[in-house]
């Protein structure tokens, strides 16, 4: 009887998942496929061998926990595309100008592998990551639903749609003159530039890839964001009016349940001893510490950092500062912190270099702020976090994400840069002086009635994020109607 049992359970649904090949975006994802996979979802989740030599310690992890995902090494051949030996991410890539290149690879390279696999394993739904729109051709192929995913905000979406929709940017001829952008709820005006609101492609050279996202999101049978929706409940209402179809809210999707050793791992393995970190932190008062993160793909110039390190220095609090690893950082600037800067702010700074255990870090009682480059995924953890942030945005969403963290939630501060420095800008010139950085720094963290406001609001949006989350909250729920739409589908 038990047999029969067996034979006649249908089988589990299937998600593929394929994620675009930067740390900021399969992070996210993964943290999707392991929801999923709590669930009960048999994940195939699709990578290449450098990405998952990265994410062995999740891999592994995974397995020992028997969750269903597949992770799915395809093929990357690099060397027929004209690309250096190893460069299977956005950040191995030696040269901005191989990006192109890279997206290229990854459509003609990625695309058959893809599909053969789906054919032997088929999928019930395909989640793809929106930088990956050439997933739309095998979906329509094999006849399975596509999910656009985001790993930012509605608000973000929302802007960027109003703004192409309304063909703003072709109006304008000042790249620095604000405009309002149209089209929002009318609870905030929010204003940018045309230098801050290009979109996520900008130049003439990702013309092509721009109108490809378009034409993938709007084909997409759904949407799914990292967002949830009592962080912006008329932005997320905004955007599926505007989109004329179904979007699930599902974040924050990082679980801070995870143990110490997974969190550490999260996304690559640290670059210092986890148990190092936490001891320095230990050795803090609370709230005292600010961290200082500006991602995996940005780039500052050697002029800048010194700068940041500087103002670090002058405001007098602890801090971690998170930089670019030994062997890409220039010997200017590795002069300049072994000629004194280390000496000088000695046990009161840590300065870590390559990947940082954030998701360990961010959580610590000693922690009492965040200086951040405005990538939504830092801004979930820190939300998560019940922290405030200084916000310094370089390209992308990240404008629009000040905008939200800034104006709409009231949660930080903005260190007043004006205009974008886009991967590769390394000889762009100072862009924000050592005192700015020291009186954001001591804006954030030493209070008074505007600072003490900010922090309350944090506490707030920390717990709502939790909520969210937990069984009954409105991500929660999202996720199981996500789960049954499609199970719904595949009985019919």
């Amino acid at each position: 009887m038990e047999e029969e049992r067996h034979r006649e359970r249908p089988p589990a649904l299937h998600f593929a998942l394929v994620s675009l090949m930067t740390q900021g975006h399969i992070i996210p994802m993964l943290d999707l496929a392991h929801q999923l996979a709590l669930r009960g979802v048999l994940v195939s989740f699709i990578t290449t061998p450098f990405n998952a030599s990265r994410i062995r310690h999740t891999i592994d992890r995974a397995a020992a926990r028997r969750l269903p995902i597949q992770f799915v090494e395809l093929p990357f051949p690099v060397h027929e595309a004209g690309l250096p030996p190893g460069c299977e991410n956005f950040d191995t890539l030696p040269k901005t100008e191989m990006y192109i290149t890279f997206n290229e690879a990854s459509s003609k390279l990625l695309s058959r592998p893809l599909e053969l696999y789906l054919e032997q394993h088929r999928s019930d739904v395909m989640v793809c990551d929106f930088c990956q729109p050439w997933t739309r051709r095998i979906a329509e192929r094999l006849g399975v639903p596509r999910l656009i995913f985001y790993s930012m905000c509605c608000f973000a979406l929302l802007c960027t749609h109003q703004i192409w929709g309304h063909k703003m940017l072709e109006r304008l001829v000042d790249e620095n003159e604000p405009f309002a952008v149209p089209g929002l709820p009318k609870e905030h005006v929010i204003k940018l530039t045309k230098a801050q609101a290009p979109g996520f492609f900008p130049g003439p050279a990702f013309v092509q890839m721009d109108k490809d996202v378009r034409e993938a999101e709007f084909t997409a049978d759904g949407v799914i964001f990292n967002t949830f929706y009592d962080l912006e409940p008329s932005y997320v209402s905004g955007y599926e009016k505007a989109m004329g179809k179904k979007i699930w809210t599902v974040g924050p999707l990082l679980s801070h349940s995870q143990s110490v050793v997974d969190m550490s791992m999260r996304g690559m393995k640290a670059s210092i001893d986890t148990e190092r970190c936490l001891a320095w932190l230990d050795a803090m008062m609370p709230r005292s510490v600010i961290y200082v993160s500006f991602g995996s793909l940005t780039r500052v110039a050697p002029s800048q950092m010194m700068e940041i390190g500087l103002g670090l220095e002058a405001s007098g609090h602890p801090f971690i500062w998170v930089i670019r690893s030994k062997e890409e950082l220039s010997p200017e600037v590795e002069e300049w912190l072994a000629g004194g800067f280390e000496a000088r702010v000695g046990s009161r700074a840590l300065l870590i270099r390559g990947w940082a255990p954030q998701a360990v870090i961010l959580p610590h009682p000693a922690v009492g702020g965040v200086m951040t480059h405005c990538g939504w995924n830092t801004i979930l953890e820190t939300i998560m976090a019940g922290l405030p942030m200084i916000s310094w945005p370089h390209f992308s969403d990240q404008f629009y994400n000040e905008r939200i963290i800034v104006q709409v939630l009231k949660v930080g501060v903005a260190i007043g840069v004006k205009v974008p420095n886009y991967i590769g800008m390394d000889d762009i010139e100072t862009l924000v002086k050592r005192e700015q950085v020291e009186e954001r720094v001591r804006t954030l963290m030493d209070g008074g009635p505007e600072g003490k406001e900010r922090r309350r609001k944090a506490a707030e949006l920390a717990e709502t994020a939790k909520e969210a989350m937990e069984e009954g909250g409105s991500s929660h729920s999202n996720l199981t109607h996500l789960i049954e739409h499609f199970s719904g589908s595949r009985c019919k």
